[in-house]
């Protein structure tokens, strides 16, 4: 039954991914999903994506921790972990104890043993015949992501990759100016959960949830709420009171249960 029920919430995340093709979507939630869905049903703790510009420096697009998030930028910063290895490589990278890799990279293990990780796994997101990132993968507990986990991971990323590039034709040449997009897409949500936590003396995680939030409320894309508070000075009284109601409905909502 345990299994039934992992098999149907895996094919409704594939759907819904599947899903996005066809409708308008916002990339940064896309990909949040993703990595939502990847820690909720996969054997692991938490997972993060990390996007290749077109002179192939990774960057961070989603978390699903604060020490997810702090990890995955470690790699950056000191060049060196599984999902810098697996974008370099194409292939997945799957180590069972992170005790066994510390020669291999001297500064990621260390750092994410402090922050309670145990193993870590990463698989390529792939489109065109371009490996566009990859998809980290951290658990708390040793030991290898089973073939069926494995797959779905797989399953996932693959899924992503397309809707990433499925605005114009499957070409090469055509898949780095939708990077380029949703890259510059990361950058206005990071300076929007800047702006909210500044603003409403609120968490970075926090501001994410809530300016994701107030985006499905009002039915817009979160990059675009992110750019219209940064760029668009006269739209952060309302989109602010906007927000701010959500957060004290849910207070009150949370309260009363």
């Amino acid at each position: 039954m345990a299994n039934g029920n992992r098999e149907a919430r895996v094919l409704d995340a594939v759907v819904a991914l599947v899903d996005s093709l066809l409708h308008d979507f916002d990339v940064v939630d896309l990909l949040t999903d993703l990595t939502e869905q990847c820690a909720t049903l996969l054997d692991v703790a938490s997972a993060g994506l990390l996007l290749a510009d077109s002179r192939g420096h990774l960057h961070l697009m989603t978390a699903t921790s604060d020490r997810t998030e702090e990890i995955e930028l470690l790699q950056l910063q000191a060049d060196e972990g599984p999902c810098l290895d697996c974008y370099t490589s194409g292939e997945p990278v799957t180590i069972a104890d992170l005790t066994a890799a510390v020669h291999r990279w001297p500064t990621f293990v260390p750092a994410a043993r402090d922050a309670g990780f145990a193993s870590v796994h990463a698989v390529p997101m792939r489109a065109a015949g371009t490996v566009l990132g990859a998809l980290g993968l951290f658990g708390t507990q040793t030991g290898e992501l089973n073939d069926a986990d494995l797959l779905v991971a797989h399953s996932l990323a693959h899924v992503a990759s397309v809707a990433i590039v499925q605005r114009h034709p499957p070409k090469p040449e055509t898949v780095l100016p939708n990077l380029r997009t949703a890259l510059a897409s990361s950058v206005v949500v990071e300076q929007a959960k800047g702006f909210l936590l500044e603003r409403l003396d609120i968490t970075l995680s926090d501001a994410f949830t809530l300016l994701r939030r107030y985006a499905r409320h009002t039915d817009a894309h979160m990059s675009e709420v992110a750019r219209q508070l940064i760029s668009e000075p006269q739209l952060r009284p309302t989109i602010l009171a906007g927000m701010r109601e959500l957060s004290a409905t849910s207070a009150e909502t949370h309260h009363g249960g």
